[in-house]
């Protein structure tokens, strides 16, 4: 045994005993076992530095201690699901509050929500967070999901055993319109890649704070190729904002890095505003004005929901944490008349 792994053969072989009554010790299951085998067991195994494998445990156990974390890996990330700042922060802050209160974090990405049903039967999980899909796609898990489970960034119409934890995204687009109005803007653009969920809050609210008549969308391609070339043929219209708010810090970043190489100043020619206020926007120049959600906070609520539902308890159907909006370089008073 010098070279290979011990396995729980090796140590019944020894002892002589059955392989069924080495692995019961190994998984604390004694009650039928004598104290002086149990020890003997144990001391074989300490000797020989056996090495357990926790995933044979934690399946074999009724809580396997093991929170999944669902993301969509949708298009627009173009394979790169993982590197966006919002997810990047999210699957941060939550790896933190699961070690934290004692669970083992798995983390799959997918585009199809079938995944997920044998993710959580795979894994024996305790409880599911999912991140990135919206209201129609949860139709799909009604019938088949019976692990509690906490929605992070969509909503999902309640049917037992479900939170959906979400920020306060109309207040925040609010809170951006009215301060750009404060500033002097009269003319604003809205960027997002979609017009549903959180982007559509997000959208109303800045057109309640800044006055719906005076704001523009553009629905903008997902992936950055096509993006910059829709920018491209778009760039005429651009001199008739003033303002500029993109329903996430990615496309805010990205959008204002387009038009810097294109000659214009930010925030002397155009304001460029995010939603997140992910770690990134204070490290680029211009920093970027956005509207922060509490990540930590966000994060420790969702353990705490999911604990909630293992036990049963009765949790609201939603809950909304609040945002604020972060004022940087990017944003300035209005100069054109």
């Amino acid at each position: 045994m010098e070279n290979t792994r011990v396995r729980i053969v090796d140590i019944a072989e020894e002892l002589g005993l059955s392989t069924a009554t080495v692995s019961n010790v190994i998984h604390g299951k004694t009650k039928k076992i004598s104290d002086e085998t149990v020890k003997r067991v144990q001391q074989l195994l300490e000797e020989r530095q056996y090495i357990p494998s926790m995933a044979g445990i934690l399946l074999a156990q009724n809580d396997s201690r093991i929170i999944g974390v669902v993301i969509n890996n949708h298009e627009k990330y173009e394979g790169h699901v993982l590197e966006d700042p919002f997810v990047a922060s999210s699957l941060n802050n939550l790896s933190v509050e699961i070690e934290q209160s004692g669970y083992f974090m798995m983390v799959k990405t997918t585009t199809d929500l079938k995944d997920i049903v044998k993710f959580a039967s795979m894994w024996n999980l305790e409880g599911i967070i999912i991140i990135g899909f919206c209201e129609d796609e949860y139709n799909k898990l009604r019938e088949f999901m019976r692990v509690p489970f906490v929605v992070y960034d969509g909503y999902f119409e309640n049917k037992g055993r479900i939170c959906n934890l979400t920020i306060e995204n109309f207040n925040g687009g609010m809170q951006m319109g009215e301060y750009y109005r404060n500033l002097g803007h009269e003319k604003a653009l809205y960027l997002s890649d979609n017009m549903i969920c959180v982007d559509l809050e997000r959208y109303q609210g800045f057109c309640q704070g800044f006055g719906t008549e005076h704001v523009e969308s553009w629905l903008i391609p997902m992936q950055k190729q096509s993006r910059h070339q829709f920018y491209e043929e778009h760039f005429g219209e651009i001199s008739k904002y003033t303002a500029v708010f993109a329903a996430s810090d990615y496309y805010a970043i990205d959008f204002m890095q387009f038009v810097m190489a294109k000659g214009k100043r930010v925030p002397e020619d155009i304001s460029i505003a995010g939603f997140d206020d992910n770690p990134i926007c204070e490290q680029i120049v211009p920093s970027l004005t956005s509207i922060r959600q509490d990540g930590k906070e966000r994060a420790k609520e969702a353990l705490s929901i999911l604990n909630a539902l293992k036990q049963r308890a009765k949790v609201e159907h939603q809950r909304e944490l609040p945002v604020t909006l972060i004022k940087r370089s990017s944003t300035a008073k209005c100069t054109k008349k």
